[in-house]
């Protein structure tokens, strides 16, 4: 099915209003204690998971149970405060840039330490971190310019796959915390060597083997979806350069009559 240029404008919902960059900073600026973007509570939960995912990075060459518990409180809170901007009313654009920006560097930072922990499969982590930082960025640009109010707004008709990921809470935590649990499991396997204690079937089967075993499909999952958002977010994109060439061509064709 094609969509004219004024059909895809028909199409945005909760579409954003545009403010003059001067005016946002100045707006930024005067804010008042009453209420503080910078001091609502989903983002100063979002300031704690940045201190926490930088003391896991701290431990994480010389400590694994210090930064294993710091990196899994700080994922554990992404789930808190979206929940708390729900509840108290505090959703801001700020607080949802901030939580991606610090789940993709948190993971590429760990992905980083795999890649040097696990030589041969360097490149693999590589492509992973590539593949997380430009599908997350295409989505999040192909929602801006085509006035979304969230990047987690995907309806059904532009992507079913991505419309159940982001639009049910539970699967999308679900698969967050595998895909984050799989590489904690890959991190702790260097530093685990004692077996579980299964019969002879597995005798020397650790526990952090077992649970990247468990956590692997959900991790290959989660790069499935970005893999999809990718290219969902690359033709949106095309899709609004082909609506702006032919406005211009009809804006043409008009200063021609």
């Amino acid at each position: 099915m094609t969509h004219s240029p004024s059909q895809m404008q028909q199409r945005r919902g909760h579409s954003i209003e545009v403010v003059d960059a001067k005016v946002a900073v100045d707006l930024a600026t005067a804010q008042t204690y009453s209420e503080n973007v910078f001091l609502f509570v989903p983002n100063l939960i979002g300031y704690t998971r940045v201190i926490l995912a930088g003391l896991s990075l701290h431990f994480m060459s010389y400590h694994p149970k210090y930064c294993t518990l710091a990196y899994v409180f700080s994922c554990l809170l992404d789930a808190v405060d979206g929940q708390a901007a729900r509840a108290l009313n505090q959703t801001s654009k700020f607080g949802a840039v901030l939580d991606m920006v610090t789940d993709r560097c948190t993971t590429s930072c760990l992905l980083c330490y795999l890649a040097s922990s696990y030589p041969p499969y360097a490149i693999i982590f590589q492509f992973l971190i590539a593949l997380d930082f430009s599908s997350h960025y295409m989505h999040m640009y192909s929602s801006l310019v085509t006035g979304s109010r969230s990047h987690k707004l995907v309806t059904s008709d532009v992507s079913r796959i991505l419309w159940l990921y982001y639009n049910d809470s539970r699967t999308l935590f679900f698969v967050c915390a595998g895909n984050e649990l799989f590489y904690v499991s890959l991190y702790l396997m260097k530093w685990t060597t004692e077996p579980i204690g299964l019969p002879s079937v597995l005798p020397d089967l650790t526990y952090a083997q077992a649970l990247a075993a468990a956590s692997l499909p959900i991790c290959a999952l989660k790069n499935i979806i970005n893999l999809v958002q990718l290219w969902k977010a690359s033709k949106i994109l095309v899709g609004v350069d082909l609506a702006e060439r032919a406005n211009a061509r009809k804006e043409q064709d008009t200063r021609r009559r």
